[in-house]
């Protein structure tokens, strides 16, 4: 979720980051709870400003979880938001695992690098490798086929905050021994800050999701919300985008705030991709700055991406809620059913999950609220929210592990059809700052 409420006022170069108090470090758990018996795993991210770590969790049957440990990734952490602890890169898929589960990848965005991990057998880490992201602030990761991008913050390093911030990619090889190496000519300068990345199912394009489209601090003048590149062979991107989309514009005449994108899926359905998009409505139609009060209702839209890499709008603007100013204003994160009928979005800041069906793109709000937690004082939501932020399914779909960001705990959740309940909350992270979630 995009703050702007408390913007730094200095730049930020790529060690003087914006720095708050860290919290005391996760303890190992006793080698009596290795993985003996459990079905996967859980990981979550400290974001640590001065030893980043992953925590591990055993999955048992039931989705219950078991603290195995946390792994140190090597790099810092660090926020590029309000300064409030809650969502402090502004993304998803800061933590992401490969398809095979093989490996286990993370940002370090207080030192602008990405960590490799193998998961071994035990569902612990072992780190096999640490490399330079390509710009300032990594906050997301994809993967396919043995090719990973990772998206940066900002380009260049000098900034002010989030309404002028202009990114990159940077892209690799994940080798077997577990290695990142750069591919030669595959860096890429966004004309916005980046949310979320994404590789298609079969690889041939990746998808970049925007915070800051049509923001009117943007040199760029860059409009779009989403943009698509093609992949070739080598895992290098075309060297502009194929197709961009956006499903609200500056100075619209509804006075309909701007999509403030932060996570999406692409959904592969026969020979068709869709992307689904979350969108927390946060700038102004006017592209200024958001202030807590003139937060919107949040909101979904869908675009089908073509075989050429250009994106057609389906459904745009599905609100979370019944009207624009009295619903879920920060619709942040998603995750999908197994049968891909039903797909859940996190409402960082109201600390709930709204439900929507999903039909070959086609999309309707099933509950606004299908899950909720502490509900925060309207006066002083960032002290009383427990924050709900990055969220992902079991490899079954039977349980969603649910990041509290402000709690420092993970809500795990059974789902039944699409309804959520809550079976356990563990309580292991710290309080403030963390960011990424994955789970098998």
């Amino acid at each position: 979720m995009l703050r702007s409420l408390l913007l730094p006022t200095a730049a930020l170069g790529a060690t003087s980051l914006f720095v708050l108090s860290t919290p005391a470090p996760v303890t190992a758990a006793p080698a009596a709870a290795a993985a003996s018996g459990f079905e996967g795993a859980v990981y979550a991210m400290t974001n640590d400003f001065v030893s980043n770590r992953i925590v591990a969790y055993g999955r048992r049957s039931d989705g219950t979880l078991e603290l195995l440990g946390d792994f140190p990734t090597g790099g810092q952490g660090a926020a590029f938001d309000g300064g409030e602890g809650l969502d402090p890169l502004i993304s998803a898929y800061a933590v992401l695992l490969t398809d095979d589960q093989d490996f286990l990848l993370a940002v370090n965005a207080g030192n602008n690098s990405i960590t490799a991990f193998r998961v071994t057998e035990d569902f612990r880490l072992r780190r096999t490798d640490i490399v330079r992201s390509g710009g300032f602030g990594p906050n997301s990761i994809a993967y396919r086929d043995g090719f990973v991008t990772v998206s940066n913050i900002d380009a260049d390093g000098a900034f002010a905050g989030e309404p002028d911030q202009e990114g990159s990619l940077l892209s690799f090889r994940l080798t077997p021994e577990g290695k990142l190496r750069a591919i030669p000519g595959s860096r890429r300068i966004l004309g916005n800050r980046p949310s979320a990345v994404q590789y298609t199912p079969d690889g041939q394009h990746l998808v970049v999701a925007s915070i800051n489209a049509g923001s009117a601090a943007l040199a760029s003048g860059s409009n779009d919300e989403i943009v698509s590149y093609g992949v070739d062979d080598f895992g290098r991107l075309t060297e502009a985008p194929l197709g961009a989309g956006a499903s609200t514009l500056p100075f619209n005449t509804a006075n309909r705030n701007l999509a403030s994108a932060i996570g999406f899926e692409i959904v592969e359905s026969g020979d068709r991709n869709f992307v689904v998009v979350t969108e927390a409505r946060e700038f102004t139609s006017e592209g200024l700055p958001p202030t807590l009060p003139n937060l919107q209702t949040g909101s979904v839209s869908t675009w089908e991406l073509l075989p050429d890499g250009s994106l057609d709008p389906l459904q745009l603007d599905v609100l979370a809620g019944t009207d624009m100013l009295d619903g879920q204003r920060t619709a942040c994160w998603i995750e999908f059913s197994a049968d891909e009928k039903t797909f859940w979005v996190s409402n960082a800041l109201e600390s709930t999950i709204s439900a929507y069906s999903f039909n070959q793109g086609q999309i309707a709000l099933i509950s606004e609220v299908a899950a909720a937690g502490t509900a925060p004082d309207p006066n002083d939501p960032f002290g009383t929210s427990d924050g709900w932020i990055d969220m992902w399914a079991s490899e079954d779909g039977r349980y969603l592990y649910q990041l509290f960001g402000l709690a420092g705990t993970i809500g795990v959740y059974e789902t039944v059809g699409s309804s959520l309940q809550l079976v356990q909350t563990v309580s292991d992270l710290p309080v403030v700052n963390t960011q990424g979630i994955v789970a098998f």
